[in-house]
């Protein structure tokens, strides 16, 4: 029987391989057919040449759109590793190293949700590739996929292999490139402040936290040691200034804010925002909580992500490359309608059929097109209820498991 299965392994897995180099070879033509500009990964780039000139990193403005830079100086110093190669090749080189941390990134997810094949991630990855956030991420030659390894590959390891020297490192690092996943290490922090509250052992999940933060502020202050003045800028005006990144109201704002600027036909939504943003967070870390400490990892991580780009001040369609874990988790726990609801959601491009760009026509949306630009919010805020609803009673509760 053992024979048997092996045999048959041996076949499925080359056949999922080759459907998976053909649906990328297919989407990397189509991304050159669709001239891609990889915007974002020219701005990186000129970060990286700022940096190595000793120039204003935070008065950067570049490309023909006239870009700021926005991330934190970490950033900016591992940027300055994008101006070895020409541009052709840079961008080759990106859209490569995407690919194949979208592989990573499946992998990691189908192993959080305890269903790690090779097959199936191959699978997955080719179907994967296709969903608008994963388009647009390599459209922009964006680091959402690497940051979202960093997270997950800290959060997905065996419960046994946790809390080790490693644990914390990723969340630390990937929070250090780009704030939104410092949430991860509050949810691993509060975490353990619940189960030491709870009669629990909560040493694990604040050593965890712990080591977040060391990471984020070993890196953060070796950025400050080689930029002092770009550090000092960033964390004293820059961080605060949420309207450098992009306008609240465009249709590619796929977090609460953006949904409730278009709603009220305002550029700012101000303090029903915020009142929405600390209730959802509250909520959202809750949801997270309760699922780590009732054994369910799976569920927590994909509800901390989830929450971390609903309270966001902007986040980018692209950011949502975490709809890839959620649709898994949801499909791998029964929820199939649920799972193809929400891959329908993301794969539907649905957000780029309102009006949108010059002129600032999101203010001025209909009722449809208040419903289509508000798809991944609402399939956020579904998935957190639906979260909840899942969990075990709190008398169930099991050991913490690589759910």
């Amino acid at each position: 029987m053992t024979v048997i299965v092996l045999s048959e392994t041996r076949r499925r897995v080359p056949v999922a391989l080759g459907f998976c180099l053909l649906s990328f070879t297919a989407f990397w033509a189509a991304q050159r057919a669709a001239h891609v500009s990889m915007i974002d990964l020219m701005v990186y780039r000129a970060e990286g040449a700022t940096v190595l000139a000793g120039g204003d990193l935070y008065a950067l403005r570049t490309t023909a759109a006239h870009l700021p830079s926005t991330y934190p100086p970490f950033a900016a110093l591992l940027f300055t590793l994008l101006t070895l190669p020409n541009v052709a090749t840079l961008r080759t080189l990106a859209t490569a190293g995407n690919l194949v941390l979208l592989v990573v990134f499946v992998a990691l997810s189908l192993r959080l949700a305890g269903h790690a094949r090779v097959e199936g991630v191959l699978w997955v990855a080719a179907a994967a590739v296709w969903c608008e956030p994963v388009w647009t991420t390599v459209r922009y030659g964006q680091v959402n996929l690497l940051l979202a390894v960093l997270v997950l590959w800290d959060l997905s390891r065996p419960a046994a292999e946790r809390p080790d020297r490693w644990a914390g490192v990723g969340v630390g690092l990937a929070a250090a490139v780009k704030l939104t996943p410092a949430l991860f290490a509050v949810f691993l922090l509060v975490t353990g402040l619940v189960a030491a509250r709870g009669g629990r052992d909560g040493g694990p999940w604040l050593r965890h936290a712990r080591g977040a933060a060391v990471a984020f502020a070993g890196a953060t202050l070796l950025a400050a040691a080689v930029l002092p003045y770009d550090s000092w800028r960033f964390w004293t005006g820059m961080v605060f200034r949420t309207g450098r990144v992009g306008r609240a109201e465009e249709t590619a704002n796929q977090a609460l804010r953006g949904v409730l600027a278009r709603l009220l036909h305002t550029p700012e939504p101000g303090a029903l925002w915020t009142a929405a943003a600390a209730l959802t967070a509250v909520l959202g870390l809750a949801v997270a909580v309760a699922a780590e400490l009732r054994g369910r990892r799976g569920w927590a991580v994909a509800g901390c992500a989830v929450t971390a780009l609903l309270i966001s001040p902007v986040s980018w369609s692209h950011h949502w490359v975490w709809c890839v874990p959620v649709v898994l988790l949801l499909w791998t726990r029964g929820h199939r309608a649920a799972a193809a609801g929400t891959a329908l959601v993301f794969c539907s491009y649905t957000l780029w059929w309102v009006p949108h760009g010059q002129g600032r026509p999101e203010l001025h949306q209909n009722a449809v097109d208040l419903t289509l630009s508000a798809l991944y919010v609402v399939s956020g805020l579904l998935f957190l209820a639906l979260a909840r609803t899942s969990l075990p009673k709190p008398g169930a509760v099991q050991a913490v498991t690589n759910e």
